[in-house]
């Protein structure tokens, strides 16, 4: 078994049964019965051939030595010269024989006729015989050759003319070659099985004429060569079994393919056999301690060789095809460091070229030809399909050397073997196209090593760091294949440096590819390796364009192939997906917050949601890792970004602000009814007072001590009202901020053509501020309503003048909206303050205004009450006025400005006020003041002062006289309370 770098797969079918010595030692038997008339062999007058380097010195500048097939050669030989192969300086046959010493290479007691002399005087010294050559090449023991060449002599004898392909030498053998001629009886026995298994192999397993299974003597002989396995065969003369063997091979043997005689013995010629044989034969022309020379006695070994053809029906054909395999074969074996010997294959590919047209057609070498081309073919593109690992470290002369044979062997298979290949794609340009993109693609792969290096499994800054080396080593790998494979190449392919740059940009494209479908936001890291694979491209891009200079497309076919990594493209897409990212982890902000946030503060120094400060660290945080990304932004995307905070802001104070409403708080209006004096209803009521008083809690009576502590009446729903109120001004706090970012990177900038105004690059979040500026004022309008009319509701709306004024004044109302007020203060953040505080402001003379109005069936006054109320207001307006730096007083006079026209209608006597209503009805329904008519019910629009008819008609509800009550009465047909 070849190593796998060495693998080379043979050709031809192995036997079975049969392992290479003992095909070896069939094939020298062979070989010496072929040759036995041939000086050396067993002819008579063996002819000795001295070295010229005896006489001549070692360059043999003498007359040449004769050369025969019997002996060495002292000459060049003529087949190492055409095939480029070098001279020894020293051949077999100059080398000295000790015909007395104990490895000698001679018989010291063999007759002259077999071959070898002797010199007297004992130690004689002689050059080898191209007989011992062959011995000693292909290791046949002394021993054996022996027992050989006796045989032989005994079989032979007075047949000396005998042709060699009319012997069946393995039924000879085993007839004249006795037991005692060997060591012992197992020595006997393996090499009986091995003559039997050469029969069996040649005459049934692979004859050279067509075999019937069911032929009665190729049975008979099966079942001998079987029971040979147990023990030897009785091969004596009057042996039974032998004589059945003898009848049996002969006839065998002897067989034509038609009914004509033949003179010629088939027992070697059947394919594989043959080949195999001759095979073996053929590897002895290397030299033993160097694999990687041819003998210079080559010619005349090949001389010898040549006398086998006719018993294992070679032809001059088949055997160029054996050597060429033969010299191909010792050179991969060897390890592929003479580059001579694949050179001598490539030269003996013209011989078998012009070979295969001379026979084509034989069934025999078609298939030998077939096999041993592919064979080559196969080996040769195993190699230059990774030629980066084959021919690397200065192999690349060897690589020019397999080329050219690959595409000789590539074309006389097409030539030869119909449906061999597709002409058009086996060209050499499509051929060397392939080994580059595949030996390129392998070299990338080992670079690459662990297959998960671009993966989820794989830490990033690894991942990033592997780019990074891919790309350095690809770029060494696009010129070290400049400087040298491709160069071998160019002569087979015209942009052999552009397929291999277009190579490397695909593979190196695979990873960037992946990398990308790993991430979808950008990053330092990822604009360093998008940036190296920006320089990477360049550098092949421009290979590919000085490789196509001299192409006729101007090498527009190979840089089709080339998909550019349009690294700006992908930088702009991957700032996009970078924005929508962002935007998307502060979306997922606002949205967990509008699923938990309880509206309570994040501490005592920070009073304001926890998601409004996670809200605006995530937007900064984002921001400024956006801009840190190391490339110029296009203002477009800036804006985008821009606007997509904003939004989010926007949608979050809309968020904050989703709190109700202020109508929700403020009481409905009650029905219009009279108020009739000296009814039954006012009769109770005087009598009920003192009782009524008596029972009245502190706040209803006006009697709680000024001194006394009152808690407030701030609910906790009101509480986190303030805290979205801080909310929101913390956000409009941070937009300076937030604002500052942008500028702070303005120059990282690029501006659009679509800019319609500079002004809008200092204006990013106007929208914003304006949305959460009245997200503010709803929350404050919402806050402070809650606080006035729901948690004071018991002190002011609910109790205030209820029975009496007398007996419900303002001060305990106002002794807790100062608490109310204490703790708004200790709440709201001090930005804040100023609008919460006036928002309840408004709320409260709203809500004084509805006690006076729309109090309700429960409270009446009279034109003596104006006084009290009147003093209760300056009260309530004290209490505003009080917040020095916070309003003025006349901005509290305008708020208070609708109560105190009020207040001025409810001091007017009855019939003035009527007059006034009558007047003002008249006008807002649009007819004239006249006796007689009907007057009209002023409709109820809200916007209460003292002018308005409907107003005027409420406090005329509210007034406690007879006039009013008959007014009332007449007019409109109000019900009594």
């Amino acid at each position: 078994m070849l190593p796998p770098d060495l693998d080379l797969s043979c050709p031809f079918e192995t036997l079975d049964g049969l392992d290479p010595d003992d095909v070896q030692a069939t094939a020298y038997e062979l070989l010496f019965t072929s040759c036995r008339s041939s000086p050396g062999f067993g002819g008579r007058n063996a002819i000795q051939f001295y070295s010229s380097d005896a006489s001549n010195g070692e360059n043999g500048a003498g007359p040449p030595a004769k050369s025969g097939p019997g002996g060495g050669t002292g000459v060049a030989s003529g087949i190492k010269r055409a095939l480029g192969l070098k001279m020894h300086k020293r051949s077999h046959s100059s080398r000295r024989s000790n015909s007395c010493g104990n490895n000698s290479l001679s018989l010291a007691n063999s007759s002259p006729g077999i071959g070898f002399s002797t010199v007297p005087g004992g130690r004689s010294r002689r050059p080898l015989t191209s007989a011992e050559i062959m011995r000693q090449q292909m290791k046949v023991p002394e021993a054996c050759d022996n027992r050989l060449r006796k045989t032989l002599m005994r079989t032979l004898v007075g047949q000396m003319g005998r042709r060699a392909e009319t012997i069946i030498l393995p039924l000879e053998l085993l007839r004249y070659l006795k037991p005692t001629e060997f060591d012992d009886s197992n020595e006997y026995h393996m090499w009986q099985k091995r003559q039997l298994k050469i029969l069996e192999v040649g005459l049934l397993l692979h004859p050279s004429n067509p075999l019937d299974r069911n032929d009665s003597l190729a049975m008979c002989l099966t079942d001998i060569i079987r029971s040979s396995d147990v023990k030897p065969i009785d091969t004596s003369k009057n042996s039974e079994t032998m004589r059945t063997i003898c009848n049996c091979v002969v006839s065998l043997a002897w067989r034509s393919a038609d009914v004509t005689p033949t003179d010629i013995c088939h027992w070697a010629d059947g394919f594989p056999l043959n080949v195999n044989l001759y095979m073996s034969l053929l590897r002895s022309i290397f030299d033993l301690k160097d694999g990687t020379g041819v003998l210079n006695e080559v010619d005349e070994l090949l001389e010898l060789m040549k006398k086998t053809w006719t018993t294992l029906g070679f032809s001059k054909s088949m055997h160029d095809l054996c050597f060429t395999w033969v010299l191909f074969q010792q050179y991969v074996l060897t390890g592929q460091v003479e580059n001579d010997l694949l050179c001598a294959s490539f030269t003996m590919l013209t011989e078998v070229a012009n070979g295969s047209k001379k026979v084509y057609g034989e069934a025999v070498y078609m298939e030998m030809f077939s096999q041993v081309l592919t064979s080559m073919t196969k080996w040769c593109e195993k190699r230059l399909m990774d030629y980066h690992h084959s021919f690397s470290k200065g192999k690349i002369e060897v690589m020019e050397h397999i080329l050219p044979l690959v595409f000789t062997a590539t074309r006389i298979l097409e030539e030869n073997v119909p449906g061999y290949g597709t002409k058009g794609d086996a060209t050499a340009g499509n051929k060397v196209d392939q080994y580059t993109r595949s030996s390129l693609k392998n070299a990338f792969a080992k670079m690459v090593g662990d297959e998960n290096a671009i993966s989820r499994k794989t830490p990033f800054k690894q991942v990033c760091d592997t780019l990074v080396r891919l790309a350095n080593e690809t770029e060494v790998l696009a010129f070290e294949e400049k400087r040298s494979f491709s160069m071998a190449l160019k002569k087979w392919h015209p942009v052999s440096v552009g397929v291999a740059a277009v190579t490397l940009h695909s593979c190196y494209g695979s990873l960037l590819k992946q990398f990308l479908k790993l991430n979808t936001d950008i990053n330092n890291e990822m604009l360093t390796i998008l940036q190296r694979a920006d320089k990477l491209e360049k550098v092949l891009v421009n290979m590919v364009v000085e490789d196509s200079v001299d192409c006729d497309d101007g090498g527009m076919t190979v840089v089709r192939e080339m998909i550019l990594y349009e690294v700006d493209s992908i930088i702009v897409k991957f700032l996009g997906q970078s924005v929508t990212g962002r935007l998307k982890r502060i979306k997922d902000v606002l949205h967990k917050a509008k699923e938990s946030e309880t509206w309570n503060p994040k501490s005592k120094s920070e009073p304001y949601s926890q998601s409004a400060a996670e809200l605006v660290k995530q937007s900064r945080e984002l921001m400024v890792s956006f801009f840190d990304i190391p490339i110029s932004i296009s203002e477009d995307l800036v804006f985008e970004f821009a606007d997509g905070i904003e939004n989010i802001l926007r949608d979050y104070a809309t968020f904050v602000a989703s709190c109700g409403s202020k109508q929700n708080y403020i009481p409905t209006l009650p029905p219009l009814t009279r108020c009739s004096r000296g009814s039954k209803f006012i009769k109770l009521w005087k009598k009920a007072t003192p009782c009524a008083a008596a029972g009245m809690s502190p706040y209803h009576l006006g009697l709680e001590d000024e001194g006394n502590n009152s808690r407030p009446l701030t609910s906790r729903g009101t509480q986190r009202l303030y805290i979205r109120l801080n909310t929101l001004h913390y956000i409009v706090s941070q937009l300076k901020s937030l604002e500052k970012c942008f500028s702070q990177y303005s120059s990282k900038i690029v501006p659009s053509q679509k800019n319609k105004s500079a002004k809008r690059r200092q204006l990013h979040f106007e929208h914003t501020r304006s949305a959460v500026m009245a997200a503010t004022q709803h929350v404050t309008e919402v806050a402070a309503y809650r606080l006035i009319f729901l948690d004071s509701n018991s002190v002011l709306y609910g109790s205030l003048y209820v029975g009496h004024v007398v007996n419900a004044r303002i001060s305990p109302a106002l002794r807790v909206l100062k608490q109310n007020l204490t703790l708004l203060s200790a709440i709201v953040t001090e930005r804040a303050q100023h609008l919460a505080i006036k928002e309840v402001m408004k709320a409260a003379f709203e809500a004084y205004l509805m006690v006076l109005i729309a109090g309700g069936s429960g409270r009446g006054f009279t034109k003596a009450d104006h006084e009290m109320i009147e003093d209760d207001l300056k009260h309530l307006k004290r209490v505003f006025a009080s917040y020095e730096g916070v309003f003025t007083e006349d901005e509290v006079e305008k708020e208070a400005a609708t109560v105190e026209g009020v207040v001025k209608l409810m001091g007017q006597p009855t019939e003035q006020l009527i007059e006034e209503f009558t007047v003002a009805a008249c006008e807002a329904s649009g007819m004239g003041v006249s006796s007689g008519q009907t007057l009209p019910m002023p409709p109820t629009t809200g916007r209460w002062s003292s002018s308005d008819a409907n107003t005027m008609l409420r406090v005329l509800c509210h007034r406690k006289d007879r006039v009013a009550n008959q007014f009332l009465k007449t007019t409109f047909h109000l019900a009594k309370r």
